[in-house]
This record gives structure tokens, sequence and C-alpha cells, in this order.
């Protein structure tokens, strides 16, 4: 039996973990739908994992019945709304928990929340949502799109670098990649590409790059993107460039990396050993359960559910205004340690400078370089009107 497997098995044995059906009035009932197969599977899977182990330790959430639905919206827009609307129709879930991607943000939100569930991303957080279309039923726990690549925009200014070329794929996080590194970036931009979602094949893109000798390069290339662009970057021999990135070089992608992405930098709001006990405890039973090393995902994932046991406990059930009210206080402990909402529901938190490193037990991680924002909050909540 799998890690996952037998973690489901256990949290089963104690609550309600199933297929859809329908929910039961005394229980609480959760749907969590993420990406889990495809090229983003890896990120899904490890914000399955996390909040799957809170739920395990917490037990009962909010000292509730509880039933979670995990369900695979294969990252694609159209099936995730109509899997959203079963889940909140059909199956009454009083909360959902997802997505990982902000396309699929953006056709899950409605569905969602006006079919009267919160929705929760413990990933995807567009700047829409962040902004004028922000939504009194929406609370994300990861971060707004632009700001792990601000850090590194802030990074590059700071260490001078007079010319830089930028990649993401052509979707809402990308361009929200972007805009946030040029915000915190004042120098020239060398050149800028918007690739295909999925491509794996950036031989055009790196002799673009060998040719014009920028001072640094900044790339949002999330998952299966990432593992083949750094290989492939490493392959060219354009590590004498530096790799600045955020989402590229990190826990979902570094099994796969290994020492092609040592000494890299990226951009993040956490990484595996940030200095707080919660964090300490939550990497090593991550670690204990899985056999590796936890990603930002499994985080955001794992503080998901201790926010809904916390919101649930402080609004005493499910009563969806005392809830949104419970949940704007943010009670629980994050693992990152200061943790607050802003006025559009996004976090207000820390972000740092990271690096890739290779740990004595051999197993490849992110490691803290410095702290560059403190309480941090994004760009767009100014813009957020809530109803």
């Amino acid at each position: 039996m799998s890690r996952t497997r037998s973690l489901i098995a256990a949290f089963a044995a104690s609550t309600c973990l199933s297929a859809p059906a329908l929910a039961q009035d005394d229980t609480l009932t959760i749907g969590v739908l993420l990406t889990l197969s495809g090229p983003g599977a890896v990120l899904g899977e490890m914000a399955r994992d996390g909040f799957l182990l809170a739920a395990e330790e917490i037990g009962e959430m909010g000292g509730m019945p509880t039933r979670i639905l995990i369900v695979d919206d294969e990252q694609k827009p159209d099936v995730a709304a109509n899997k959203a609307r079963e889940m909140v129709e059909r199956n009454g879930a009083d909360i959902v928990v997802g997505p990982i991607f902000s396309n699929v943000a953006g056709a899950i939100v409605q569905p969602v929340t006006q079919g009267g569930a919160i929705l929760i991303s413990p990933n995807a957080g567009p700047s829409n949502l962040a902004g004028a279309e922000c939504n009194p039923a929406f609370f994300a726990t990861s971060y707004q799109n632009d700001q792990m690549h601000e850090v590194m925009g802030a990074h590059a200014q700071a260490q001078g670098f007079q010319n830089v070329f930028l990649l993401a794929p052509n979707y809402q996080a990308g361009q929200d990649a972007l805009a946030g590194f040029r915000h915190s970036y004042q120098g020239n931009v060398a050149g800028e590409i918007f690739t295909q979602m999925g491509q794996l094949d950036y031989s055009a893109e790196l002799a673009q790059i060998a040719a014009m000798q920028p001072d640094a390069v900044f790339a949002f290339m999330p998952g299966g993107m990432g593992v083949n662009l750094v290989r492939q970057y490493r392959q060219a021999g354009l590590e004498g460039i530096p790799f600045l990135s955020a989402f590229t070089v990190d826990e979902s992608t570094l099994p796969a990396q290994a020492e092609a992405a040592v000494g890299f930098f990226g951009g993040s709001n956490w990484a595996p050993d940030l200095d707080t006990p919660e964090n300490a405890a939550f990497v090593a039973a991550y670690e204990e359960r899985f056999g590796h090393v936890p990603g930002v995902y499994a985080m955001q994932g794992y503080d998901a559910a201790r926010l809904i046991d916390g919101a649930l406990r402080q609004a005493g059930g499910t009563d969806r205004d005392a809830m949104i009210a419970a949940l704007r206080d943010a009670p629980f402990t994050s693992v990152r340690g200061d943790f607050s909402f802003g006025p559009n529901h996004f976090p207000i938190q820390d972000f740092y400078l990271t690096q890739v490193v290779q740990r004595e037990d051999g197993r490849f991680a992110t490691s803290i370089v410095e702290k560059i924002f403190d309480d941090y909050q994004d760009n767009y909540a100014a813009n957020c009107q809530m109803n």
C-alpha cells in the first residue's frame, strides 16, 4: 500500500473519506478539488497529502463528523467547473478546497460560492480574485500570484542586474508572474517570452538567451515544465547566467532536477528549514509519512486544513456567515509563523529568497537565504470592495 493510500485509510477509519455521494445533514462535507493527473499532478498530490496529514492529526474537523471528497479537476477549467458544481449541489459540500491552477480557479469560484459553499485555495491566487473580483466566500492560504515573483524582482534589483530575460507559460499565473517581477525590478528587460502551457522543449528559447547573454534569467515554469527547463538550461551550458525563478526549482521538481538545480535561487513564502516549531513538526511528520521533502503546495494544503478546523471551532458550526467571519480572523497557527488575512482574504505574510541545496541525507531541498518582505500584503487589495 502506498504511503498516501495508507494515510487515506487511516483517516477514513476515524472520519469518512469517500467518493461523491449524498451528504448527511449532521456531517461536515469538504470537497478537495485538485489537479491529480497529467503534468501538474505532483502539485495537486502534494496539496492533497498535506491537507490529509493535517486532517488525520486533527481527527474530526471542528469537532464535527467529517467527510472529505477528493476529486481530480484534470487541470481542465470546464471539467473543474462541472465537478465543483456537483460537489456543492449534489454532494452538499460546505467547503471546497482547491484548486492548484489559476485558470481553474476562475472556472470554479462562481459555481462554488454561488452554490452556497466557501472556497479555500491552497495555491491559486490570481490577481482578479485579489482585486476587483474579490469574493467574500473565497480565501487563499497561499499567496497572490505576483508576490513570489516580486521577491525575485527585488533580488535582481538588489544584485544590480541591468538586463534580465523573462520566461513564463501563457496563462493567468504566467502573466501575473512577469507582472510581479516587473513590479520590483526597475532594470531593462532583455526579452520576454510566453511559452505554451505544457511545453517541454525549450531549445529555441535557450538559443535566444545564449545569443543575448543577459545579466540573468527569470523563469516561472511550474511542474514538469520546470524540470525540463532546468535540465536543458544546464545542458545548454548557460549556468554562467544567474537563473532566478519561482515555482520552478522547488520540492515538486527537485527529485527530477537533482544536481542540475543546486545553487539556483527562488522566491517563496516558506521553505522546509523555516525555523518555527510548527514547521519542524510538519516537515518531520510529512517526510516520515511520504518519504520525500514537502513542497510549498503541501504546506499550504496543511495550513488550509488547520484554518478550517480553527474557523469551525470559533464559528461553532457550519453557518456560512459565521464561518466567513471566523475565517477572516485566521484562528490557527500557521507553520509559517506570522499569518493574517488582508481585506481581500489573501494572506499577509513574510517572503524569502531561497536557494537549492543538497542536504546531508542526500535529498534536495530549498533553503532560506534571507527575508525579502516582512508582513507583506499584495498590491491588489486596495481594489477589493467586498459586498
